[in-house]
Formats: structure tokens, sequence, C-alpha cells
């Protein structure tokens, strides 16, 4: 089968999207698929191998936009589309809503499951409505200074008024507890994996840097929490639509009760992040796993097309 892999975009992800879509492009070319790696910064067809010396110069990555989506001939010869692109072209529905005008199955979710667990505000309300616990939480819109939120409902924190000049905020109240993540795969709730921190902050470092933080899965933690941590991150994949493989964050407070931060729509596929980590857990191999995101990417177009429910 031909398949595009969607990587690279000029987001602060462009370098974990290269490796994502490099592991994903080799996955699928050790099950015997016909690949072409794309670089939807420019739209460049990356020769096997070639996507990890794919890195642009700044001053290449200056215009808005994602060239290779404006190119559907980038596109034009691929039976399915692997997105590989993490940031907002490829995960707030964008990219979806064209390839579904486009006619061309994907990988992940539709236009507006991304849509939704992209805006975390908006993804926050569906949880609040559906009775999946998540944080106490404000919207500090663009224009607003922090003096006008009520910091006291969220237990009263210092906030910077820097924040509210990079555009509309979304101020959580913070959980003590436990950083555990479930991987939702189909309708399945992957094994649990528990993030610790060794800065105790789980930013950008301690995620991308080998030794910043320590992993454990299956999480150890009693069977009914367990149980129920699984089945509120396939609840809350579910209420916003999602479809193939999410990732589904949570804090485990001190109270035992799970909080849903967030819903991944295009999780990392590097060999070491989180979802390849629980799948493997599991007893499916990377590659299992990436074979496993195909079929059902394929399985869903043809019910879309049949005029089915999609799903798993």
């Amino acid at each position: 089968m031909k398949v595009a892999v969607l990587m690279g975009g000029r987001s602060s992800e462009r370098e974990i999207s290269l490796r994502t879509g490099r592991g994903v492009a080799q996955a699928l070319r050790n099950l015997g698929h016909e690949v072409a790696a794309v670089d939807a910064a420019n739209g460049r067809l990356l020769p096997a191998g070639e996507e990890e010396r794919a890195a642009l110069p700044d001053a290449a990555l200056e215009p808005a936009g994602e060239t290779a989506l404006a190119r559907p001939e980038t596109l034009a010869g691929a039976e399915v589309v692997f997105i590989a692109l993490h940031g907002a072209a490829g995960e707030n529905g964008t990219l979806q809503a064209l390839l579904d005008l486009a006619g061309k199955p994907y990988t992940g979710s539709g236009m507006l499951a991304s849509a939704l667990a992209m805006d975390k505000a908006m993804s926050k309300r569906v949880f609040e409505r559906e009775k999946i616990p998540t944080p106490r939480w404000v919207l500090l819109e663009s224009g607003r200074g922090a003096e006008t939120v009520d910091v006291n409902s969220l237990g009263g924190y210092p906030m910077l008024d820097l924040a509210a000049g990079l555009g509309d905020v979304l101020i959580e109240e913070f959980i003590e507890g436990r950083e555990v993540t479930v991987s939702v795969l189909g309708d399945q709730a992957l094994p649990i994996v528990e993030i610790r921190p060794k800065s105790g902050l789980y930013d950008y470092e301690s995620k991308y840097t080998a030794g910043r933080s320590e992993y454990f899965c299956p999480a150890d933690l009693p069977a009914e929490t367990a149980a129920r941590v699984r089945a509120l991150g396939v609840e809350a994949a579910r209420v916003l639509g999602c479809r193939g493989v999410s990732r589904v964050d949570f804090r485990l407070g001190s109270d035992g009760v799970p909080y849903c931060l967030e819903v991944n729509t295009v999780p990392g596929m590097t060999p070491t992040s989180l979802v390849p980590m629980a799948a493997k857990a599991a007893g499916l191999s990377y590659d299992q796993l990436v074979a496993r995101m195909l079929e059902l990417a394929l399985t869903d177009s043809r019910r879309r097309r049949a005029g089915e429910p999609l799903g798993a």
C-alpha cells in the first residue's frame, strides 16, 4: 500500500514530529508498504532514511502556514495519509478537513474531535458536561489582564501578566499528586504509564531529554484505581469523538480522584514515546502498533463511505 507520512512542519514541535515520522516511516517499510515521507514545511518528499537530516534553517521556517497542505499533489499518489505532524496544523482539525475534502483516508481523529481536543477550554467544557473529573479552571481571554481572574477560586497562586499577552490563556487548579497517562487504541485502553519528572515539572525538557524523567508502565496503582483511570481515558476520548490512537493525561490527586487534563489526538510516536511504551506493555511491538493504527484508519474510511458510525 502507498502511504504518505506527513511530518516536520513549522511548529515548535518540528524536531519531535520528524522523530515520530522517522519511526513510523521505518515501521511501515518493515511492514512492506511503499512510503512517501513528506515534510509539511515545504512539501518536500524525503528519500528513505533522509528524515533524520530534514532540519531547516530558522530563516526557512518564518512564513506562516504549512506548505504541503496547500500542495495536494504531494499527497496525490497516497492511498492513506499517516499523520505524524505535531502542533496546530497537524492537530487542530485543519489538516483533517483538507484530507476529508480530498477523500483521503488518514490516521487518527477527524476534524471535529481534533479541533475540540486542541481547544483546551472547549474540551474541558465537554468533560464537565459528561461528568469527567477535571481540575477547576478559568479562561483568561486575550486582552484581559490577570487581575480580572478570580484567583481564589483556583486555590490562590501567583500569575504572570506576560501570559495574558500571548493570547487566550487557560488557568487551571494545580492538583497535588501523581502524573499518569492512558493511551487509547481504538476503543481499548492500554496499560497506564506513570511519569515522574526529576525536576518536579513535566515540561518540554523533561519530556524530550533523556534521563530527565522516569516512567513506570504499568503504573503501580491499586486495581480499582487503575480500572477507573483507564475507563475515564476511554470515555474522555469517546466524548470528544476521537478515533485511532489518542493519549489522555491525568493528575491522580491525593484524594484518589483522577483529574483529566487533556486529550492528545496526535501523540508522539518516537520509539521511546509514551504510546509505544504502553503498547509494549500490552504485548504490541512498535511495528504492530503502527499496523493497528493504519488498520483503524482504513476501517474508519470504509465506514465513512458506507455511512456507518465511526469508531473502533
